[in-house]
């Protein structure tokens, strides 16, 4: 291959299909072609000269989630996120990934994909690899086309999502009428999430969530969108168990974020989980609700993601209004902060701490940084003070609650 003096690839291809194929003739070797999201666009026919990563990308129309993961592990796509040459790949044996040549496709200063060259029978040589780079020219001019066919569907896809998360959408009829013209699946069961920020989502940021959004594998993402320093989007689990699904998507999210990306500081709330579209814009208030009390409560709410986990908290607002209205005072409480103001003690702060841990004396001690004994010392002074039996259910609940109410903002 070492003798064209002219461009093999100069010439018009009517599918990028046909493009895969001339560069795979070209340098006696299987191709794919990706987009910036390792979603397969197109591939060389193949015969023996294949490793496993290969067929599984053709077979499930993208990269598996472990090879992407690994590729980023050993510094592979970093690399050619910042370079146009060519980039030799290692064998990874645990993901079936053989030796290959990849390289990036570039429009100016943006990656639209990438070019993947397995070196299986034949190990490129360096007129090889200035072959490959004027296939990425060549590639280049078809993806162009159909960037501008997706840079029109996310725009109706956005529109469309953001009528459903203010309830413009308002029948169910419509709404599943409006995903099949969108070619979008009608999503069961399904949940809104929503990623804060500690700052506005710039525009280099939306590409880097918007890649680990079409990269993940562990739900199906169906719509998202951007809102100043919030990322929300509406997804679908795969298993029998949504809620464990969606709470590990969180959580891989935030750490890949954080360790690929440097974005620190990311919280996640997810609203309820649903069947029928109709309460999509219900699961998104609810992501909403979640988030505020996590703001409200940071400490008690560190574990809490969902809706469903809030428990009592997603009652408070309910109940603070109520307190507010009746001007109602807990007795055994305000005996408890009378004794405290006098006598300078923290005795509600034990109480609450004690409550916090779930009556786990050890835990509550620890926490308080306080001998057992003098925490049982307290609590025995909290039920004389404050005429409350810690041993009766109904009271500790009542109790824990107006101690958590005393945090709402006045």
């Amino acid at each position: 291959m070492t003798g064209f003096s002219k461009d093999p690839f100069n010439y018009h291809f009517e599918r990028l299909e046909d493009v895969a194929e001339k560069i795979s003739e070209v340098l006696q070797c299987p191709i794919t072609i990706e987009d910036v999201n390792h979603r397969l666009l197109a591939y060389s026919t193949h015969d023996d000269r294949t490793d496993p990563a290969r067929i599984s990308t053709i077979i499930g129309r993208r990269v598996p989630e472990k090879v992407i993961n690994s590729l980023w592990k050993d510094g592979t796509i970093p690399k050619l996120l910042h370079t146009d040459e060519p980039i030799r790949v290692k064998n990874i044996d645990e993901v079936g990934l053989g030796n290959r040549i990849a390289i990036s496709i570039w429009k100016n200063d943006e990656v639209l994909g990438f070019i993947w060259a397995l070196e299986i029978e034949k190990q490129l040589q360096q007129s090889d690899l200035l072959l490959l780079k004027k296939a990425a020219r060549a590639v280049k001019n078809k993806m162009l086309k159909l960037q501008v066919r997706k840079t029109k569907k996310e725009e109706r896809n956005q529109e469309f999502f953001w009528k459903l998360l203010t309830g413009h959408v308002s029948t169910e009829h419509e709404i599943t009428q409006s995903f099949h013209e969108l070619n979008l699946h009608v999503p069961s069961p399904f949940s809104v999430c929503i990623f804060k920020f500690p700052q506005e989502i710039n525009e280099e940021a939306e590409k880097k969530l918007s890649y680990l959004l079409q990269t993940t594998q562990q739900v199906t993402i169906l719509l998202y969108t951007f809102d100043f320093d919030e990322l929300i989007i509406l997804l679908s689990a795969k298993s029998s168990a949504p809620l464990t699904d969606i709470k590990h998507f969180t959580y891989s999210t935030i750490r890949q974020l954080n360790e690929r990306y440097q974005l620190k500081n990311v919280t996640a709330s997810m609203g309820g989980i649903f069947s029928s579209p109709i309460f999509i814009e219900k699961s998104y208030k609810e992501a909403v609700a979640v988030h505020s009390l996590k703001k409200r409560f940071p400490k008690e709410t560190t574990e809490l993601t969902s809706f469903s986990e809030l428990g009592f908290y997603q009652y408070l607002d309910i109940l603070y209004n109520q307190r507010k209205e009746s001007g109602h005072q807990h007795y055994s409480l305000t005996k408890l902060k009378e004794y405290d103001q006098r006598h300078s003690t923290n005795l509600v702060h034990t109480l609450e701490v004690f409550l916090d841990h779930d009556s786990n004396v050890h835990d509550a001690s620890k926490a308080l940084n306080i001998h057992i004994n003098t925490l049982n010392y307290r609590l025995k002074r909290i039920s004389e003070i404050g005429e409350l039996n810690l041993k009766n259910m109904n009271q500790k609940i009542t109790i824990y609650l107006h101690l958590k109410l005393d945090h709402m903002p006045l």
